[in-house]
């Protein structure tokens, strides 16, 4: 049975507070082991969207996206995404509201409502740990999805947009 949330978060854990994705990703595993009472949510990470991902969203009731941001205000950004053809000109690199796009193109529906948490980060390099301006923005964002994923509702979450 597919879980009807779905939470995707991307990112290079190599290169700096672009890791906050796949870190959250880990915290939030380790928070819904600890809350058994939580339901039932699917955890997917990959370094970043590409079109096969459309294919993530089928038979969900919710999606999140999760990714590090340097140009959110500190310390994360909420907001609600909606299917937008991307202006880039691959698909080896995708927005969300991209692969939204294309999961309408490809199924002929309208996409499960989405959202993204874009969680600000300074420092991008090759090799480089978490700066620790993101390690406290990172841990901001942690109280947001516990709240979230023992709420999925929609909602709930409208009620958590900035």
């Amino acid at each position: 049975m597919t879980a009807l949330l779905l939470v995707f978060a991307y990112g290079n854990p190599s290169r700096g507070d672009d890791a906050l994705g796949p870190q959250l990703f880990d915290l939030l595993a380790e928070s819904r082991a600890q809350h058994p009472e939580w339901p039932d949510f699917e955890l997917v990470t990959d370094f970043q969207l590409q079109v096969e991902h459309a294919t993530d969203l089928e038979g969900r009731d919710l999606v999140l996206f999760i990714d590090a941001s340097v140009s959110c205000p500190t310390p994360f950004l909420f907001s609600h995404l909606q299917p937008a053809r991307d202006a880039r000109y691959t698909t080896h690199e995708m927005s969300p509201q991209a692969v939204l796009h294309v999961y309408e193109q490809v199924y002929r529906k309208p996409a499960p409502p989405s959202f993204l948490l874009s969680v600000r980060g300074e420092n991008f390099d090759l090799g480089e740990p978490l700066s620790p301006a993101a390690v406290e923005n990172r841990d901001a964002a942690l109280a947001l999805l516990v709240q979230l994923c023992s709420q999925p509702h929609l909602e709930a979450w409208k009620n958590c947009l900035i």
